[in-house]
C-alpha cells in the first residue's frame, strides 16, 4: 500500500521544479498503444477518445488540463496506472485536443460539462452493467467537478478524482499572470492562439478575431476569445459561471481533491472550505507537489510519480 501522505523529493522541493520535471524529464511510456474511437455528438460534432486496457473491467475516464491530450505524459502515466490494476483507461480529449480539428466553430472550456456528459452516455449504454469512475487533471478537474455538482444523486460515476483544480478561474488566471508562473502563460497563450488560426482556417469564424499577437494574459484571451465563442459576456461572467468551486456542496459521488498548497498555477487563495464541499468530497492538502506534479524519490534515477500510487488505492474501494 502507498504511503497516503506526499512526500516530496528532497533535491526537488521547488514548486516549479515538481510542475516541470514531469513535463521536461519524464520519459515517455512505452508500450501503452491506446486506440482510438470517435464519439459522434448529437450536436453534430465529435469527441476523439483513446482507449487502454481489455476485458470487462471497470472503466476510469481521464480529462486532461489545458491543452493537454493522450500525449500528455501525466495522461500516459495515469493510463498506465489504469492498466495495472486491471481496469480499462479512456483518455477523453476536448474538442481539438486530439490532433483533429473540430466541425463546429466552439472549442472547449473550463465549464464545458455536456461534452463529457454524452460520452459517458454513450459508453454506459454500451455496457450498463460497467462501474466507471473519472480523474481529472487541472482544467479537466475543474469541468469534471461541475459537472457532478450539476448531476448531483443522478451521477454515473462511482467515485472521482480531481488534481490541481483552479476552483476560482478568477484567482487562478491572476496566479498564473505573477513571478515566474508567467513562463507557463505564455506557453499556454502560445499553444491556444496557435490552434485558434488554426482551427478557423477553413471555416469562419463566428465572433471579430481580436489580434492575437496582442493577447498578453490568459485573462485576456477569455475575455477576447474564450467569452464569444462560447456565449458567455466576457472573461468575468465565463469565470464566474464556469467555476468549480459553486458546485462543490452537490457533488453525491466519493470525491478525492489532491491539491497542492505551493502550486504555481493555482495558488492556494481558492481553496474551498470544508462548509463548501458535501460530506461526499475529500480534500487532501499537501504542502509541496507543484501543478501536476507530486514527485517523490530518494534520487533522480529512481522517481516515484506519488498520484499514480494514491489515485488507485481510492478508486480500489469504490471499483473492486
Amino acid at each position: 500500500m502507498s504511503d497516503l501522505n506526499f512526500k516530496p523529493a528532497w533535491w526537488l522541493t521547488n514548486p516549479h521544479c515538481q510542475t516541470l520535471w514531469s513535463v521536461l524529464c519524464r520519459r515517455r511510456i512505452k508500450n501503452l498503444s491506446p486506440k482510438r474511437e470517435r464519439i459522434e455528438l448529437a450536436d453534430g460534432d465529435f469527441i476523439d477518445i483513446d482507449w487502454v486496457g481489455s476485458g470487462n473491467g471497470p472503466i476510469v475516464l481521464i480529462l486532461h488540463g489545458l491543452e493537454g491530450s493522450v500525449q500528455s505524459l501525466y495522461a500516459q502515466g495515469m493510463l498506465q496506472t489504469i492498466v495495472q490494476q486491471g481496469w480499462r483507461g479512456v483518455c477523453m480529449h476536448f474538442r481539438s485536443c486530439s490532433g483533429e480539428r473540430n466541425r463546429l466553430p466552439r472549442a472547449y472550456h473550463s465549464g464545458e460539462t455536456r461534452d463529457i456528459a454524452e460520452v459517458i452516455s454513450q459508453l454506459q449504454q454500451r455496457t450498463p452493467a460497467t462501474l466507471f469512475a473519472a480523474i481529472g487533471f487541472s482544467l479537466g478537474g475543474n469541468v469534471l467537478l461541475k459537472w457532478l455538482g450539476e448531476m448531483g444523486e443522478h451521477s454515473p460515476l462511482v467515485a472521482a478524482i480531481a488534481i490541481s483544480v483552479p476552483f476560482e478561474l478568477s484567482k487562478a488566471a491572476a496566479r498564473i499572470n505573477s513571478g515566474f508562473s508567467r513562463i507557463y502563460q505564455w506557453r499556454l497563450l502560445h499553444s491556444l492562439c496557435k490552434k485558434i488560426k488554426w482551427k478557423f482556417q477553413q471555416q469562419p469564424a463566428p465572433f471579430i478575431i481580436p489580434p492575437l499577437r496582442k493577447i498578453r494574459t490568459l485573462r485576456d484571451f477569455d475575455d477576447q476569445v474564450t467569452a464569444p465563442l462560447h456565449g458567455f459576456v466576457d472573461g468575468a461572467d465565463y469565470y464566474t459561471k464556469s467555476s468549480c468551486r459553486q458546485y462543490l456542496q452537490k457533488i453525491k459521488v466519493p470525491t478525492l481533491l489532491l491539491q497542492a498548497k505551493d502550486d504555481p498555477l493555482v495558488g492556494n487563495n481558492s481553496l474551498p472550505e470544508q462548509y463548501e464541499m458535501s460530506a461526499q468530497v475529500k480534500l487532501e492538502l499537501s504542502e509541496k507537489g507543484g501543478h501536476v506534479g507530486f514527485v517523490s524519490g530518494n534520487f533522480p534515477w529512481k522517481i516515484c510519480y506519488w498520484l499514480e500510487q494514491r489515485v488507485p488505492v481510492f478508486l480500489r474501494d469504490y471499483l473492486e
